[in-house]
């Protein structure tokens, strides 16, 4: 199958790895219905859980399973909008798509939908990258450590993750073709996807400076989708996202190093596996997305940087919770793993491949379960 899909089309090739990942996150989803029984006090814990399907049945198997944590929330948005003040942290577009596309098959088979598809696209943006960063290079590699990478389960989850990052390949893949109108238009959809989306300005303000095109001013768009929901939320008389945080979510705006310096302090004095893992991704996302090539691109080192700084800008407790999460769209780092990766011999990528998904579906029985933080 391997050797099959190489010389295939990039569309091809992203396709054919986003319909095997959904029917094996499916089946894996299909099995833990019937084996897992939730603690009820977990499930308590978390907002909008008493509506929740009742497990056993096809339904359930298929999709009330998904039903967890962040899901519920952008769910609850799609049906009513922010009526909740603790709502406002979730940025828009995602629900506003599930609630367009509820009439089809239900808001929860939406929210998979747009995952999964998302998630084509971010294999297909991924690849384009990697042939015009490496031309000689065969990039299936590189996407294969993507999909295989510990949280990659997110993108098929009911997350904004797939579409967070799709929107982010594409637009840098356009702004590199000096179509700046397309790339403006994915870095707004990302502001309003995710808060991480509207650092896209920093790689598109280098690029742009380089590019000779009058168009490129376009990239002045670029934050306008999340700046354009702050002040909605002002105009409304909600909320701010920050007071949100700081107010339901536990989470306030620090200095980097502090947060650094937290996470580094709590797991001396008490060992915290979710802040090891947390403090181990953020250190190796620093090296392969910042440090790791001499001749990685400067505006993708940039926001490289940026999104890392964006994630120790979050002061939460546990320190750097969800980092593995946050850092998913550091591209320039699985650009670097796949380079890496061209050197291995194929048994060993082959094991590389299978022990890091392995990993990856531990963390996805472990969010079915309830029984992980998130």
């Amino acid at each position: 199958m391997w050797r099959k899909l190489e010389p295939r089309a990039n569309w091809q090739i992203a396709f054919a790895i986003t319909a095997a990942l959904r029917v094996v996150y499916t089946g894996v989803a299909g099995v833990a219905a019937v084996f897992l029984h939730p603690n009820a006090r977990l499930i308590q814990s978390n907002a909008f859980t008493g509506n929740l399907p009742a497990p056993g049945g096809r339904h359930y198997a298929l999709l009330g399973i998904w039903e967890r944590f962040d899901t519920l929330w952008y769910l609850r948005i799609a049906e009513r909008g922010y009526d909740v003040p603790a709502g406002v942290v979730f940025y828009p577009l995602y629900p506003w798509l599930i609630r367009g596309l509820s009439g089809l098959a239900g808001p929860m088979a939406a929210a998979l939908l747009i995952s999964t598809v998302a998630a084509f696209f971010y294999f297909w943006g991924l690849l384009r990258l990697v042939r015009s960063e490496f031309p000689n290079a065969q990039p299936l590699r590189t996407v294969m450590l993507t999909a295989a990478w510990p949280a990659s389960f997110f993108f098929f989850a009911g997350y904004t993750e797939a579409l967070a990052v799709a929107l982010i390949v594409w637009c840098v893949g356009w702004a590199r073709d000096e179509r700046w109108v397309l790339a403006a238009a994915c870095a707004f959809a990302a502001g309003l996807t995710r808060s991480a989306g509207t650092l896209l300005i920093v790689p598109l303000v280098i690029m742009a400076w380089r590019a000779r095109r009058r168009a490129r001013w376009l990239v002045a768009i670029a934050p306008f989708g999340t700046l354009g929901y702050w002040f909605w939320l002002q105009q409304t008389g909600r909320l701010s996202v920050a007071a949100a945080y700081r107010t339901y979510w536990n989470t306030d705006v620090a200095s980097p190093w502090t947060t650094l310096w937290r996470a580094i302090r709590s797991l001396a004095e008490r060992f915290d596996s979710l802040v090891a893992i947390g403090l181990v991704a953020l250190i190796f996302f620093f090296i392969a997305g910042v440090l790791a090539r001499r001749q990685m691109r400067i505006e993708d080192r940039c926001f490289s940087a940026a999104v890392i700084v964006h994630l120790l800008l979050r002061l939460c407790w546990p320190p750097l919770l969800g980092a593995p999460r946050y850092l998913l769209p550091v591209y320039p780092a699985y650009l670097t793993m796949g380079k890496w990766a061209e050197k291995m011999e194929r048994t060993r990528f082959a094991f590389l491949c299978g022990a890091l998904f392995a990993f990856n579906l531990v963390w996805m029985w472990a969010f079915l379960s309830w029984s992980l933080v998130l």
